[in-house]
């Protein structure tokens, strides 16, 4: 049965220094911090807006109603390692932190094509709704320290999703997810392929 792995959560901050004064400081909390795991399952408070201590530096493209929370498949984080080792942007010996993807959910059992917009998430005390898949961004590529992060989540399809919040309450690691199906018309795959035009697209290029 699918279930929540983590819970993490990031503040705003500077996500690199401009190289001249003049230059703008980028923002962004994509940097996120596991505050509730299998080893330490804190119950966190889910709200209209999210979790609970969590920020988005834009919201015009993070956060929100539509875009509460993001979840992000653990099984994922194998073709990552893999890739960034091979890329020589990680060393293979250091464990992946659980929201290295600027994720709040790290859930298993979920991938995107068994994710559906509309889908309703019945989680510890809360339900959450699937609304779309995440577009990545530059920033992306800066917090991971690959020139190609952007490009690789979009060409894998490894994108997660977003989630809003149809009941407030509070979830732990560990939580099981139950599904209530919507119309399952458009999973998060139909929407990366379709956005992306993938068309089957399986070798990635760098």
């Amino acid at each position: 049965m699918p279930q929540i792995c983590s819970i993490s959560v990031g503040k705003v901050q500077p996500l690199i220094q401009p190289l001249k004064d003049a230059a703008p400081v980028i923002y962004s909390a994509i940097r996120k911090t596991p505050v509730s795991n299998q080893n330490n399952a804190i119950e966190m408070t889910i709200g209209q807006l999210g979790v609970d201590g969590d920020e988005q530096s834009n919201l015009q493209v993070h956060g929100g109603i539509e875009k509460a929370i993001y979840a992000y498949a653990i099984e994922h984080y194998a073709f990552w390692k893999d890739c960034l080792v091979r890329q020589n942007y990680y060393d293979p010996n250091s464990n992946m932190p659980h929201g290295f993807f600027g994720e709040n959910l790290t859930v298993s059992g979920l991938l995107e094509r068994d994710v559906f917009i509309g889908d309703n998430w019945h989680v510890g005390k809360t339900i959450l709704q699937v609304t779309k898949f995440r577009e990545p961004c530059f920033k992306l590529n800066i917090k991971m320290n690959f020139k190609a992060a952007a490009k690789t989540m979009a060409q894998s399809g490894f994108s997660g999703w977003y989630l809003r919040v149809i009941k407030t309450g509070a979830i732990q690691a560990g939580d099981k997810i139950t599904i209530e199906p919507g119309s399952r018309q458009i999973s998060i795959a139909d929407q990366n392929q379709s956005f992306y035009g993938l068309k089957g697209q399986t070798d990635l290029e760098f």
